[in-house]
């Protein structure tokens, strides 16, 4: 039993019951306020300030890590990262592209680096926990129905892109001399959606969370211009090679492989028209399912890599050794929520949402923020402007022109030419 008491397998237990509760009571549980003005606001924050405490002392007990201090260095986290996710539901804010994690990091960044962080507030600083619990949560956003909807050409695409540019990515980072570590998390982030594929393959190849913080700072920024500039792209591009309905397929499949968030894809493809905007969030979508199978190869070369250095042959076991047992629980997330909607189980709103998924998209985007507070608080700005960072950021641009490009050509052919041809 004793191995199920690690962290990897403690974030599965502790995350099982919130997803639970997305599906039991969805219309009960409390959501992020956009103000802190008002009862329902400060009732809400209660609520889920309440169960993040309970979440975090039951993992600390299920770890055996100490329980003293935790309350009062909880209270701070959490209001700091209640702090960032209201900034960026403020409408100037949200329509440039910037979401809660980038306040989170900024904050915590600000306070380590301006004040000093005390020994009081530092038991609830585990980011490394709240990022696990984030990921798994995130898996119940990702249903298969909406992977099916892009049809084979989505699922090739996705396939597609994501390996081109994972390759792509990574080797280039490793030739300008960046971490192997670091390659593979900003190969991850850049090819697949941008912080959660960050988050989770920093977790399976054990990077420095400073690095971290600077990759998902470098995808939530770059994703800003990158909201404006493929509609201008695709509107310059594509009308002169398809007609009108082809056209907006097109830049949907070319917007939706190419923005590194959900929320920029959204944004981004909307400008287009309503049929890319259909398409791209489908994209993203398929591409998201990717997280976990990139998450499995990742586990699976390290494991021969470091069987390699210390003179063991690689097995099936040293890479069970290796695997990121969190991952099965997202995808175990993704599964039942998947059968669960495929049995008409789920509520939808007076808007045809689904509760559910959007429950635990909020558990998610929560955990997400108070890990990035933490790595935040964990890091000094001079790491972050470090010559060796200089090198993520140009690897970075390059990855990304890279992906542009190949992704455009990728979509051209799907979209534009077999699709068409076969339909």
């Amino acid at each position: 039993m004793e191995q199920f008491r690690v962290e990897d397998w403690v974030v599965v237990w502790v995350s099982i019951p919130l997803l639970l509760l997305a599906v039991l009571i969805p219309a009960d549980l409390p959501s992020v306020p956009a103000t802190l003005v008002g009862e329902v606001a400060w009732y809400n924050i209660g609520l889920l300030f309440a169960i993040v405490l309970v979440v975090l002392y039951v993992g600390c007990l299920l770890l055996r890590r100490p329980l003293k201090g935790l309350l009062p260095s909880l209270v701070v986290v959490f209001a700091v990262s209640l702090l960032a996710q209201v900034v960026a539901k403020i409408p100037a804010v949200s329509y440039y592209g910037f979401e809660s994690v980038f306040f989170s990091v900024l904050f915590g960044l600000v306070i380590r680096n301006v004040w000093r962080v005390p020994a009081w507030m530092k038991p609830a600083i585990q980011g490394e926990f709240f990022i696990k619990i984030g990921v798994v949560c995130l898996g119940a956003t990702i249903l298969f129905s909406d992977v099916m909807k892009s049809g084979v050409f989505g699922l090739v695409q996705a396939c597609l892109v994501v390996a081109v540019v994972w390759f792509f990515a990574f080797r280039f980072s490793r030739r300008m001399k960046v971490d192997e570590r670091s390659a593979m998390i900003l190969a991850s982030g850049l090819s697949i959606c941008g912080v959660s594929a960050s988050i989770t393959a920093a977790r399976v190849v054990g990077g420095d969370d400073r690095k971290l913080s600077y990759i998902v700072s470098l995808v939530l920024i770059v994703v800003v211009p990158m909201i404006y500039l493929m509609p201008w792209l695709a509107g310059l591009i594509l009308p002169h090679l398809f007609e009108p309905s082809v056209a907006q397929e097109v830049a949907g499949a070319w917007i939706g492989g190419t923005i590194d968030t959900t929320s920029g894809v959204a944004a981004s493809s909307m400008i287009v028209g309503e049929v890319a905007n259909q398409h791209a969030v489908i994209i993203k979508a398929a591409q998201n399912v990717l997280i976990g199978v990139v998450a499995f190869f990742i586990a699976l070369y390290l494991s021969t890599r470091r069987g390699d250095k210390t003179g063991q042959a690689p097995s099936l076991g040293i890479v069970w050794e290796k695997f990121p047992k969190f991952i099965i629980g997202f995808v175990a997330a993704s599964l039942v929520f998947s059968l669960l909607q495929g049995n008409g189980l789920f509520t939808a709103d007076a808007k045809g949402k689904l509760a559910e998924p959007g429950v635990a998209k909020m558990f998610s985007t929560v955990f997400f923020s108070l890990a990035f507070v933490c790595v935040g608080l964990d890091t000094r700005l001079k790491d972050i402007v470090s010559r060796e960072n200089r090198n993520l950021l140009w690897a970075f641009l390059a990855a990304q022109a890279f992906n542009i490009v190949v992704t455009l050509l990728i979509a051209l052919v799907l979209f534009g030419v077999l699709k068409p041809m076969l339909g």
